[in-house]
C-alpha cells in the first residue's frame, strides 16, 4: 500500500542558492587565508590519517589551498547566478550547469572519502559510550580539522546541488515546488518508481549485510578472511568490537533501507509509543538515506583509487571482498531513496500535477 502526501506550496529548496553562495564563499575565503599563510590545509600529505585513500593525495600541498579557493569562489558565483530567474543563452547555461554539477560532485563525493563513512559507522558507539569512557579512544584524534573539512565539503556539495536544481526549475518551465513539467508519466510516476525502486532497495539492503556478516563472524571467533593470530589479537585488544560496531551500523542501515518499500516505512509501527500509526515524514527517510548514499559512494571512490587497497585484496579474502560491492551499494541506495521520494510525494499543491 502506498501512502501519498501533498507537496507544500513553495519549496524549501528556494533557500539553497543563497545558502550555497554564503557557504562556498566563506570556505573560499578560508582557502585564500590558507594560501597566504601556508597553514591549515588538511588534505594530501598534511593529513596524517589520509592513508592515500583520497584522490587529493595527487594534489601537491602547495597547490591545494589556491586550487580550493578558486573552485569554491567560482562555485559561489554559480550559486549567486542560481538565485536569479533570468534564462541564460544556451552555451552560458551549459557552462554554468556543467561546472556547478561537477563541483557539487567533487565536494560531496571526492573530498569526503572513507573517513566520513567510518565516522558515521562509529558515531553511535562513540556517542553512547562516551559517558562511560568506552571505547578508550582519544576523541581529539578522531574529530580532527581534516574530518571537519571533509564534512564541510559534503555540506557545500549538497547545497550547491540544491541551488542548481532550483535554478533549473526556475529557468526550465518546471514547477518550483515539485519540479514537474507535465503530468506524471514515464519512470517518475509513483507506479513506475514502486517497480524499479523495489529492485534498488533490496540490492541496497543485501550488500551491507554481506559486509556485516564478516565482522560478526570475528566476534564469534570465526577467522573469516583473516588469520587466527590476528583474530586472537583483535579479541585481546578489543579491536573486534570496532568491527562489530561497523557491522551493527551496516545491519541497522539494511533494515531501515527495507523500510523504503515496506508499510512501516510510511506509517510508524504500532509498537512505537506516541508515534504508532502516524505518517513517517518523507524527509526523515530521504535525508539520512541520501547522506549514507553519498558517503558510501565517496568511500567507494576512495578505496577503488587507493593502490594499498588493491594490494590488500590481491587474495580476495572475505575481509576485503565485500568492500568491492560498495559502489553498487551507493548507487542502489541513491536510486532506492529517489524511488521512495517519487512514490510518496503525491500531488503538488502549487501546480496540481500528480
Amino acid at each position: 500500500m502506498t501512502t501519498t502526501t501533498r507537496t507544500p506550496t513553495g519549496s524549501r529548496l528556494a533557500l539553497a542558492p543563497p545558502l550555497a553562495a554564503a557557504w562556498l564563499a566563506g570556505w573560499g575565503v578560508v582557502a585564500l587565508v590558507g594560501t597566504l599563510t601556508r597553514a591549515g590545509y588538511p588534505f594530501g600529505d598534511n593529513d596524517p590519517y589520509g592513508d592515500g585513500a583520497n584522490l587529493l593525495r595527487l594534489v601537491p600541498v602547495a597547490a591545494g589551498p589556491p586550487l580550493f579557493a578558486a573552485l569554491l569562489l567560482a562555485g559561489a558565483v554559480v550559486a549567486l547566478v542560481a538565485t536569479g530567474s533570468t534564462p541564460l543563452r544556451r552555451p552560458t547555461r551549459l557552462l554554468v550547469l556543467g561546472y556547478g554539477w561537477a563541483l557539487a560532485a567533487f565536494l560531496a563525493v571526492v573530498v569526503p572519502d572513507v573517513r566520513v563513512l567510518m565516522m558515521l559507522g562509529y558515531a553511535p558507539m562513540l556517542i553512547l559510550g562516551a559517558p562511560f569512557g568506552w571505547p578508550p579512544v582519544d576523541y581529539s584524534a578522531l574529530f580532527t580539522w581534516a574530518l571537519f573539512a571533509r564534512g564541510a565539503a559534503l555540506v557545500g556539495g549538497v547545497l550547491l546541488a540544491g541551488a542548481l536544481l532550483v535554478w533549473q526549475r526556475r529557468t526550465g518551465a518546471a514547477c518550483m515546488a515539485c519540479g514537474r513539467r507535465a503530468a506524471g508519466h514515464g519512470w517518475t510516476t509513483a507506479a513506475s518508481a514502486a517497480r524499479w525502486g523495489r529492485w534498488a532497495t533490496w540490492t541496497a539492503a543485501v550488500i551491507p549485510l554481506v559486509y556485516a556478516a564478516t565482522r560478526f563472524a570475528w566476534l564469534f571467533g570465526i577467522p573469516l578472511g583473516i588469520g587466527r593470530d590476528l583474530l586472537t589479537e583483535m579479541h585481546e585488544t578489543g579491536l573486534v568490537w570496532a568491527g562489530v560496531g561497523l557491522g551493527a551500523f551496516a545491519t541497522v542501515g539494511a533494515v531501515l533501507t527495507v523500510g523504503l518499500v515496506r508499510p512501516w516505512g510510511e506509517r510508524f509501527p504500532r509498537w512505537l509509543p506516541g508515534l504508532a500509526g502516524r505518517r513517517v515524514p518523507v524527509a526523515l527517510a530521504v535525508v539520512p538515506a541520501t547522506l549514507v548514499a553519498l558517503s558510501v559512494t565517496g568511500a567507494s571512490l576512495a578505496l577503488l583509487t587507493a593502490p594499498q587497497f588493491w594490494r590488500l585484496t590481491e587474495d580476495l579474502s572475505a575481509a576485503e571482498a565485500p568492500m568491492l560491492l560498495w559502489p553498487f551499494w551507493g548507487v542502489a541506495l541513491g536510486a532506492a531513496t529517489l524511488a521512495y521520494h517519487l512514490r510518496r510525494r503525491g500531488a503538488c499543491r502549487r501546480c496540481g500535477r500528480d
